[in-house]
């Protein structure tokens, strides 16, 4: 076993160890744990480990490494923390919670998005303090007409039957269901009907996740309607069925495309670390000096690159290596390679001659394909 491996083997297991300690404690030593849902809590526990093995697994990958350890350099840099700390909650909250970024790309898919988003938030915030035994519910003794919520054993509030807190609690699972099928039915609209999605998708990746969603969405709202309307018919075969889809998605869901989600707010620190190169020593093009990035960024770059094995040094002595090329001269580089091949010549020397060279210019600026915001508009090259 790798080095890598081990370290995240011990990272499953200290979080897979997390979970069983709060469940032992949440139900008072499983005095309030439900034996009905012990299948459910090991599903649990399998994806805790599997989601901790393959995240730290991720953070050990160079790039990402790098990105997490210079995200937190900025985040944490002495005289800002407090201001990088009024930033990213204006940015979890539009990035994370209100998924803005994907709104901005298309609206139909941010409300997808969003849909799916929020009603798996709610369905996780109801049903794991149910499956752990940190919360159930109790009769008020002497009032019958009212429930009192345990967490952890201590009362924390009392309702009536029929209030709005009530009527959220019991049936909050049956309006994320809903939540989670009209998202469901908008991202496989899109992928249906747009043509650039389907011409990458692939049903493990972009369907899969789909149909365990609406599976488990559908057969919990059958288990509402059985109980509800049908007087019970069918529940028994409907709760095994519910509880396969649940087991099924939870043991999914470390190898799947819905590990972006854990992945996601791990985006912010990139944030903070373009900031920082934002306002630290730009770039300058070794081949027409302008500015095209910063300093730090191309550094850190070509410090990934060798560590990946990949090598773009170059032999002139001013350049060194690819990087430090903006990417307009690395287009106009090519162009003109291609043209002395054109020629019958190959040139040598210098990448471009000698001295610097203007930063070409294009005819076609491509108008009406314009960027979506600031951060875009310095990465758009036509």
């Amino acid at each position: 076993m790798s080095p890598e491996a081990a370290r995240s083997v011990g990272w499953g297991a200290a979080a897979t160890l997390a979970v069983t300690v709060l469940i032992l404690v949440g139900s008072r030593n499983l005095a309030h744990f439900d034996a009905a849902l012990v299948a459910y809590t090991f599903a649990v526990l399998f994806a805790t480990f599997g989601l901790a093995y393959r995240y730290t697994m991720w953070l050990q990958r160079p790039p990402t490494a790098l990105y997490w350890r210079r995200g937190w350099q900025a985040f944490l840099q002495p005289g800002a923390w407090l201001g990088n700390l009024a930033s990213w909650t204006t940015r979890f909250a539009s990035d994370v919670l209100a998924n803005a970024f994907i709104l901005r790309r298309d609206r139909s898919r941010g409300v997808a998005h969003l849909l799916i988003m929020w009603g798996c938030l709610i369905a996780v915030a109801i049903t794991f303090p149910l499956v752990f035994g940190n919360l159930h519910f109790r009769a008020v003794p002497g009032d019958l007409s009212r429930y009192e919520a345990m967490v952890s054993g201590f009362p924390a509030f009392r309702f009536e039957h029929g209030s709005m807190v009530g009527k959220f609690l019991f049936h909050g699972l049956v309006w994320a269901s809903f939540l989670v099928l009209a998202g469901v039915m908008l991202a496989v609209r899109r992928r249906v009907r747009e043509q650039g999605a389907g011409a990458v998708q692939r049903f493990a990746e972009d369907f899969m996740p789909l149909i365990l969603l609406f599976a488990v969405s559908l057969t919990g709202l059958l288990l509402t309607a059985s109980y509800t309307w049908m007087y019970g018919y069918g529940y028994t075969f409907i709760a095994i069925l519910h509880a396969i889809t649940v087991i099924g998605t939870f043991l999914w869901l470390p190898f799947g495309k819905l590990f972006h989600v854990f992945q996601r707010p791990a985006q912010l620190g990139v944030r903070f670390y373009k900031d920082a190169g934002r306002a630290g020593e730009p770039a300058l093009c070794r081949r027409c000096g302008h500015a095209f990035s910063s300093r730090m960024h191309v550094e850190d770059l070509i410090e990934v690159e060798r560590k990946l094995g990949y090598t773009y040094e170059v032999a002139d002595g001013e350049v060194r290596h690819y990087q430090w090329i903006c990417p307009r001269c690395r287009r106009a580089s090519f162009v003109t390679a291609q043209s002395l091949l054109w020629q019958g010549t190959r040139g040598g020397g210098s990448l471009e001659g000698s001295g610097a060279l203007p930063m070409p210019r294009y005819a076609n600026p491509g108008e009406g394909a314009g960027p979506l915001g600031a951060e875009d508009a310095e990465n758009y090259h036509p």
